[in-house]
């Protein structure tokens, strides 16, 4: 249960920089509730992960989902580049959080 607890936070922290996004495109409420709820669901549920899953693992899958999934993002709604060397890191960001998992 731990790494679903996980896996939501990270969508979290996507969501809130989503989120931070679109209050600097927009300030409205939607976007206001969108940046706040994305950051405090992802601290609530990274705190419920972080029972059984140790910090550092728990950190790195975190962040990594939240880096990529904001790259990503950011590439599919709002026009980023979509170069093939931001490919490359982006899988390195995924490798490095699957190599602190599988020596951990």
């Amino acid at each position: 249960m731990s790494w679903f607890f996980l896996i939501v936070a990270g969508v979290g922290e996507m969501a809130g920089v989503i989120g931070i996004n679109m209050v600097n495109r927009e300030k409205s409420l939607k976007s206001f509730i969108w940046f706040i709820g994305g950051f405090v669901g992802s601290f609530v549920f990274l705190t419920l992960a972080m029972n059984t899953i140790q910090m550092s693992t728990a950190y790195a899958v975190w962040t990594g989902i939240g880096t990529v999934g904001s790259a990503i993002a950011g590439m599919a709604f709002y026009g980023e580049s979509a170069d093939w060397r931001r490919i490359v890191f982006i899988s390195m960001i995924i490798a490095a959080a699957v190599g602190l998992k599988l020596v951990s």
